[in-house]
C-alpha cells in the first residue's frame, strides 16, 4: 500500500497542472486545436486513475477548457465523483465543475441527489455553502422537489452565510 501511494506521488509530479495547460495554449497559437486535443486524450488518462488528486487536478482543467467553448459533458460521471470526496479543496473544484456545465439535460443528475442532501446538511459550514452555491446553479425540477424540504429547514439556520445560500437556492426553486 505504502509502495503505491509513493509510486502515485511519483506520477502525480510529472503531470501537467491547470498552469502547464494555460502556459501551453498560448504557447501553441498556431495549432492550438491540436494541442487542446493531445491535452484532452491526457485528461481522459487521468480520469481513468484512482487518486482523487489527479481526476481534481483533470476536472479542473476541463472547467477551464470547458469556459474556452470546449464540451466537456462526456466528463459528467468524473464530476459528480469529484464533488463526492470528502476533501473540500477536491469537492470545490467539483461543484466548480458541475456548476459550469450540469443542465436539466444531464443525465448523471439524479445519481447526485443523496450525495447533495448529505453536503447541504452538513454540520460542516464550507460544505453545506458550496454545496447550495452549485446546486443553485444546476437544480433541476427533479432535484428541486427532492431537496426543497431539506433547503426550507436551512432557511432558519444558526449560520447567517448558510441562511444566505439557502435564500438563494430557494429563490431558483421557485423559479421552477
Amino acid at each position: 500500500m505504502a509502495l503505491r501511494k509513493v509510486k502515485g506521488n511519483i506520477e502525480r509530479l510529472f503531470d501537467k497542472s491547470l498552469t502547464d495547460l494555460v502556459r501551453g495554449i498560448r504557447n501553441n497559437r498556431d495549432n492550438e486545436a491540436r494541442y487542446i486535443a493531445q491535452c484532452m486524450d491526457e485528461i481522459k488518462l487521468e480520469l481513468k486513475q484512482d487518486n482523487i488528486a489527479v481526476k481534481t487536478n483533470a476536472i479542473e482543467k476541463l472547467a477551464y477548457l470547458q469556459m474556452l467553448g470546449y464540451d466537456i459533458s462526456w466528463a459528467a460521471f468524473n464530476i459528480i465523483e469529484v464533488m463526492s470526496s470528502t476533501k473540500f479543496t477536491c469537492k470545490r473544484v467539483g461543484y466548480l465543475a458541475a456548476a459550469q456545465t450540469f443542465s436539466d439535460e444531464t443525465d448523471v443528475l439524479m445519481l447526485t441527489t443523496n450525495m447533495i442532501r448529505k453536503d447541504i446538511t452538513s454540520s460542516n459550514l464550507y460544505d453545506a455553502s458550496i454545496a447550495l452555491g452549485g446546486l443553485a446553479c444546476f437544480i433541476s425540477n427533479d432535484l428541486a422537489r427532492d431537496l426543497a424540504n431539506d433547503a426550507m429547514s436551512l432557511m432558519t439556520s444558526s449560520k447567517a452565510y448558510v441562511r444566505k445560500r439557502a435564500v438563494l437556492l430557494m429563490y431558483k426553486v421557485f423559479l421552477r
